[in-house]
């Protein structure tokens, strides 16, 4: 099995119970009472979350470690968040993380280009279910390497080719030299799996001649940092209108990538410090959420123990950021 589920019990033990409240964590269903998906969905579940606890894909692009810690980070602070009428949180089903232990970080970098591959495979197993149940996934943590199953998994079930957008300072859009975070969309497209593809927030020089040039070459727009708020050529709102024009014109199912790279200082596996304000990524996500064929949200590459200040004040940092993001997309869903 490629899914390890968390139960009920494992829920509790990471919920802090009030007297007089009632946390997200006390209402979210498990898989522990549920035999598949579609009971799931005929329950009255609406969203699926699952984490993605490796670092394998950043690191097989030559880049920094950490993403492994995002899932965990996430379901500290959003588990005890407060289940009210804005967010009831009992459409949410709280599936379990790919089962990722037997993929060890190694110095070799075609060994970490190799298991990506196996993560792949394994994401898609784990991801292909879920989608023909009708759930809308909510994938948390690792690299943005699991945007190509995330991708190909809605696009087989789906039994067509996906329009994403992206806000990510990288386009993650390199040459295909093994799999890995750097080129996730690069390999759904040339698969056929992806057939629009949009970037919001591209860093003019962090990004490869080669990248843009097939960017180009196929039509795919990119709004830059530099455009939207060093240069102020357009808005956020402006470019956020176009991208959610392109993306409803090619009616395509349509998929929402967010790399946590994106947001200044964040803990990440690229942290920067000239990025797109947290404010804009939930503006990003709730903008793009009330989409009419939003098929899934993926938030990756935070990795907490990368805050300067430890892994402590990273994992709440981190968790804070992701568990904002879910809130702003399951709420806009609720009006799309």
């Amino acid at each position: 099995m490629s899914v390890r589920y968390l139960g009920a019990e494992g829920i509790a033990q990471l919920t802090h119970a009030r007297p007089g409240e009632t946390k997200l964590g006390q209402v979210v269903r498990s898989m522990e009472d549920l035999a598949y998906y579609d009971q799931a969905k005929a329950a009255g579940c609406r969203f699926a979350l699952i984490g993605v606890p490796e670092q394998i894909g950043p690191m097989a692009n030559c880049g920094k470690g950490g993403a492994h810690q995002g899932w965990q980070a996430f379901l500290s602070i959003f588990l005890n968040l407060q289940a009210n009428t804005y967010l009831p949180g009992d459409d949410i089903l709280l599936v379990g993380e790919l089962d990722c232990c037997d993929l060890p970080v190694s110095e070799d970098i075609a060994t970490l280009r190799a298991q990506c591959e196996e993560a792949d495979k394994r994401l898609v197993a784990a991801l292909k279910p879920i989608f023909a149940a009708g759930l809308v996934p909510i994938l948390i943590g690792g690299g943005h390497n699991n945007a190509y199953g995330l991708i190909r998994a809605c696009s087989e079930t789906r039994g067509e080719p996906l329009a994403a957008a992206n806000l990510d300072p990288h386009s993650d859009f390199r040459r295909m030299e093994g799999r890995h975070s750097g080129n996730p969309f690069r390999y759904a497209h040339h698969q056929g799996y992806l057939s629009h593809y949009a970037v919001l927030g591209l860093h003019e020089q962090k990004n490869s001649r080669d990248a843009l040039d097939a960017l180009e070459a196929l039509g795919f727009p990119w709004f830059s940092i530099q455009q939207l708020k060093w240069r102020r050529e357009l808005s956020i709102e402006q470019a956020l209108s176009q991208v959610s024009d392109y993306l409803q014109t090619s009616r395509r199912p349509v998929g929402l990538e967010l790399d946590l790279d994106a947001v200044s200082e964040l803990p990440t596996s690229a942290v920067t410090f000239a990025g797109m304000s947290l404010d804009d990524a939930l503006y990003y996500v709730h903008r793009l959420a009330l989409l009419p064929r939003l098929q899934y949200l993926h938030l990756a590459e935070g990795a907490p123990q990368r805050h300067p200040a430890g892994l402590e004040a990273g994992n709440r940092v981190v968790g804070q950021a992701l568990s904002e993001l879910v809130c702003t997309f399951i709420k806009a869903r609720y009006r799309a």
